[in-house]
């Protein structure tokens, strides 16, 4: 068989060896999200055409309306990861606190967390712009046989044993790490398969695409500022283009494909940043940096970052190596010259 056609599964049994420490739980947990996200994209499929989209008329952690697919999805992956029995724990952006999860026998001795983002972008379905899921694996740090603390998803990104998203487009994708390269797998909806489609994901050193909300311009760091006006002169290279979509899984994801940098910084009006540590930043920073890339919260690596809360926010600048050197130089030089 040709590399191309291989399946997701017998990349997954190919490929096992390599997970550090597992028996086949990490392989397991990656053939769970796999079908978990198959039911998903099945009703983000079906979105516009029922009434599935409106606001469930409850508002998650950070205070944003859930949408009706939200709600649905965070209920498919929980659900699908629990009845596996291969998880301690999960802790979801939708979610005020973590879940500790049991075994049949009411032991607690599955050896891994799983952190999630279950539909990311989600204010764009019902324009029919891509979502995503975030997923993110950690080995727990607790003993074996006991209930799940906090301390166990509250772990710097360094410490992730896999990382991956799902994006829900034209085409259903999911790009995954176990910290041995990135790997995208594309869904033949025909027969429910994913294929190897995209083999070693790799960002360019170098690339001519900056994604970020310029409608905040007023609201941004000095540092950010004066890097918006360097991709915009004519110079070199330059200008860059500029494309944002608002959806962090898509944005990026063609960011790698073509090149370029991402940045949600620090503003006026989110002083810690918007996006989310532990479901959305760490997750594909590990990506980002298995593709060759860089991920930093505008000074430092964003994986080294050691989380306080299960909702913690950070600034974050991911992409293209040099473009995100670049940015970082800018923002040093504008916090200097304070």
């Amino acid at each position: 068989m040709e590399e191309r056609n291989k399946t997701l599964g017998e990349f997954i049994i190919e490929n096992q060896n390599a997970f550090q420490y597992s028996s086949g739980e990490l392989s397991r947990i990656i053939n769970s999200i796999r079908l978990a996200a198959k039911v998903v994209n099945y009703k983000v499929n079906k979105a516009g055409l029922v009434d599935i989209v409106g606001a469930a008329g409850e508002q998650n952690i950070q205070g944003e309306d859930q949408q009706k697919l939200d709600v649905y999805a965070n209920e498919v992956f929980i659900q699908t990861l629990i009845n596996r029995e291969i998880v301690c724990g999960i802790a979801s952006e939708e979610n005020d606190e973590y879940i500790t999860v049991e075994g049949s026998d009411n032991s607690h001795n599955n050896k891994y967390v799983v952190l999630m983002d279950p539909l990311d972008g989600s204010s764009n379905i019902d324009v029919n712009v891509s979502v995503g899921t975030i997923f993110s694996v950690y080995r727990r740090i607790t003993p074996i046989g006991t209930p799940v603390t906090i301390e166990d998803f509250l772990q710097p990104g360094v410490n992730q044993v896999a990382a991956g998203y799902v994006i829900y487009g034209t085409s259903t994708m999911i790009v995954y790490t176990t910290g041995h390269g990135v790997n995208g797998f594309t869904l033949n909806p025909a027969i429910g398969t994913f294929y190897l489609s995209h083999p070693n994901m790799q960002f360019s050193r170098d690339g001519h695409i900056y994604s970020i909300n310029e409608g905040n311009y007023v609201h941004f760091p000095q540092g950010v500022k004066n890097y918006i006006k360097y991709c915009q002169s004519e110079e070199e290279d330059r200008p860059y283009t500029s494309r944002y979509i608002g959806s962090l899984v898509s944005d990026i994801h063609r960011n790698m494909i073509k090149g370029g940098i991402y940045i949600y910084p620090t503003s006026s009006k989110a002083p810690k940043g918007k996006l989310r540590l532990l479901y959305e930043c760490n997750p594909m920073a590990f990506i980002v940096e298995q593709a060759g890339g860089k991920a930093s919260d505008g000074f430092g690596r964003i994986m080294e970052i050691a989380p306080k809360e299960l909702h913690e926010r950070v600034p974050f600048f991911c992409g293209s190596y040099n473009m995100v050197e670049k940015a970082e130089a800018f923002m040093l030089e504008a916090k200097q010259n304070i």
